[in-house]
């Protein structure tokens, strides 16, 4: 049985050294110990949507908890790699505060001002065409989310995405009239995409108005039972 000490308050180091325990090959937690980061990706994106809804409501309370279980879900995947000897939770540490450094040098440099940041991450990561700026958005993230990163990030290079009503209206005509499972999901997909860029236009954030819209469905939804 281990034991841990009582603390009045816990910190960061804590955390590492509480899930150094829980990974602990012969004495730690039967479950713990043998997750990878595979097994617990969806907890990683779940504990992540928890704390945008702390946001949205506002609750100071709930997303304290929330933005801890975040803090334990990257400390976890930073253990799983200090094991396999690739790096170190003070790596992370030591990453992010070299990133946060350098890319505010109108905070810790010699510049006047703020400069383009997406120059200078590009700069960083060595992203010098616009495929190398579309191969670097997370395929992970919502589709809707991600269709407006890839349209933002062309129109950069002079790549416009059509955005025009017309063009939706022909092509939910196109979804309407498919007659097989691979043609409808093809048109699905222009639909949705056309839809994102019309949204752009508009300075609507697509994932965002959705979120909302579905909010607004099942808040209108009738509450008799069936």
């Amino acid at each position: 049985m281990n034991a841990y000490p009582e603390k009045t308050s816990y910190t960061a180091d804590d955390l590492v050294a509480i899930l150094a325990i829980l990974r602990d090959p012969e004495q730690g937690c039967p479950w713990d110990k043998v997750q990878t980061h595979q097994s617990i990706r969806m907890n990683f994106l779940e504990e992540a949507y928890e704390a945008v809804d702390a946001i949205d409501l506002d609750d100071a309370h709930l997303l304290c908890e929330e933005l801890g279980d975040v803090l334990m879900q990257v400390a976890f995947h930073a253990r799983i790699e200090e094991e396999a000897g690739r790096f170190t939770w003070q790596d992370v540490c030591d990453g992010v505060c070299r990133k946060l450094i350098q890319r505010h040098p109108h905070i810790f440099g010699d510049e006047a001002g703020i400069k383009d940041w997406d120059a200078l991450k590009n700069k960083e990561k060595g992203r010098l065409t616009l495929q190398d700026e579309l191969d670097s958005v997370p395929g992970a993230l919502p589709a809707l989310m991600c269709a407006a990163k890839l349209q933002k990030r062309a129109a950069r290079y002079g790549v416009a995405v059509p955005a025009q009503a017309g063009l939706i209206a022909r092509q939910a005509e196109a979804l309407q009239q498919a007659v097989d499972p691979d043609s409808a999901e093809a048109a699905a997909g222009e639909l949705l995409f056309a839809a994102v860029a019309l949204a752009r236009r508009a300075g609507v954030d697509p994932e965002q108005a959705l979120q909302r819209r579905n909010a607004a469905f099942a808040e209108e939804a009738p509450r008799s039972k069936r």
